[in-house]
């Protein structure tokens, strides 16, 4: 029988711990989050976190974060960017589910971001204009760094950084609906990075 209440929302603070304590997890080899089918789905969902986050293949948030079916709402484009439909896919989430934490996750060696940094050392463009659509949205946000190939690793790593930093003060501001909510302390959007050599996801403070 579907639910016909809406239970408590998990507060920011609390959904941010509880991803940290599943990243830990995660990290430990010690996950045990219920990844299988059960009755309790089709009762609804009521996910405690977005994250919005890369397509990469070696970045899935639920394992990430340890957690099981129905606990994160999950949006993933490359190099986690923001474009109109993910901005209404997290006005979706946080209108309809009560999730009060939205996570925009990048991740180490990212090859949207590594496209774009590329692109600003050597001046080339991507062969596709699909893919030059992603790489053009997260320019802006490199723009400040120091660019040369022989620092390219470093560079790499700090542009990641940056534009997860970007993409989530993007977010904040590409939607009266999400101010509205910020506003009001009803959600928090903050930034991550995920670092594919460890494991261990990194939050910054909005």
């Amino acid at each position: 029988m579907p639910r016909t209440f809406l239970p408590e929302a998990v507060a920011p603070a609390a959904a941010l711990e509880r991803l940290r304590e599943g990243n830990r997890r995660f990290v430990a080899g010690e996950g045990a989050a219920l990844r299988r089918w059960h009755p309790g789905l089709t009762d609804g969902q009521w996910p405690f976190a977005v994250i919005l986050g890369c397509s990469d293949s070696r970045a899935p948030a639920e394992f990430v974060f340890d957690q099981g079916l129905g606990d994160l709402f999950v949006i993933r484009v490359a190099g986690n960017i923001i474009a109109p439909s993910l901005v209404g896919s997290v006005e979706f989430a946080t209108g309809n589910f009560g999730s009060r934490l939205v996570v925009v996750m990048g991740h180490t060696q990212c090859g949207a971001v590594e496209a774009t940094v590329h692109a600003l050392e050597q001046g080339g463009v991507p062969a596709s204009k699909n893919v030059m659509s992603i790489v053009d949205r997260i320019k802006p946000h490199l723009e400040h760094l120091s660019f040369a190939p022989e620092h390219h690793d470093a560079t790499l790593a700090s542009a990641v950084v940056a534009n997860a930093q970007a993409s989530a003060r993007d977010l904040r501001a590409a939607s009266p609906v999400l101010q509205e909510l910020i506003e009001q302390g009803r959600i928090v959007i903050v930034a991550a990075v995920y670092d594919l050599s460890t494991g261990v996801v990194t939050f910054f403070e909005p």
